[in-house]
């Protein structure tokens, strides 16, 4: 039995749910496989959080033998969030904005490093509360960019307070920040069929429209290669490989 990293304790799994920022949920093992976890995905509810309970269905993460994943899972980091998170569709308003200012500060970096860090932007960013976030003064700025647990890029942080201020009338003209993005992909994931690494875009005709739209409204670090990364990771485009294990499970979500 291999069981990748999380805490394991008495037999249960806790896990802290990225899309829903404040929710910790402890999941039974399921009994015809003995480590499973269960897939908690937010509702359409824009720009807050609430408690989900978990639905009965599982998704595989750690069981007997090997699966074959993407081959970029390599690290433990890199495997929790492959099994669980990436390209699981998202439609909560928050988990969408906080995607999408990580995927900013993610840019020259690496997307483990972004991860190991995302408890602390976190913290630092009230959960990526946007009315919060908007309302950042200087005296705010010249903390974070003192802050050593986050990237201390000031471009990258100006950019995030930025984005804050200019998705309220994204949220006005569209109804919510999650119908705004998903209607590039027509609201439903895009099922890619890609056979190797090679064949996976860094951007495509719907990321640069993304992009372009997102720059009009005054968002910024949200070129059309983000924005692709952006979509892989909530979900908008299905991009595991045909032959990895997670493509047939998140195929079913759409």
């Amino acid at each position: 039995m291999r069981i990748s990293t999380l805490n394991v304790r008495a037999h249960q799994l806790e896990i802290f749910d990225p899309r829903l920022p404040l929710q910790r949920t402890l999941v039974e093992p399921h009994r015809q496989s003995p480590w499973h976890l269960t897939n908690v995905r937010g509702g359409r509810h824009p720009g807050q959080s609430r408690r989900i309970q978990p639905r009965p269905k599982a998704v595989a993460f750690c069981c007997r033998g090997e699966m074959h994943r993407c081959e970029w899972a390599r690290t433990a980091a890199l495997i929790a969030y492959h099994d669980l998170e990436w390209g699981v569709p998202i439609h909560n308003d928050r988990a969408l904005f906080e995607f999408l200012v990580l995927e900013g500060m993610q840019a020259g970096l690496s997307w483990e490093t972004i991860l190991r860090k995302r408890g602390s932007y976190r913290t630092a960013f009230e959960h990526f509360d946007a009315t919060t976030m908007a309302a950042y003064k200087r005296s705010k700025v010249r903390e974070l960019l003192a802050n050593q647990s986050i990237i201390r890029n000031r471009l990258k942080i100006e950019a995030a307070i930025q984005n804050a201020k200019s998705l309220p009338a994204v949220q006005k003209e569209f109804g919510s920040f999650d119908d705004f993005v998903w209607r590039f992909v027509g609201g439903r994931p895009k099922q890619n069929n890609w056979q190797s690494p090679e064949d996976v875009p860094t951007q495509t005709p719907e990321s640069n429209a993304l992009s372009k739209d997102l720059r009009r409204y005054g968002f910024k670090f949200v070129g059309p290669t983000i924005c692709y990364a952006f979509m892989q990771a909530v979900g908008m485009v299905n991009d595991h490989l045909v032959d990895c294990f997670r493509h047939k499970e998140v195929s079913s979500l759409a």
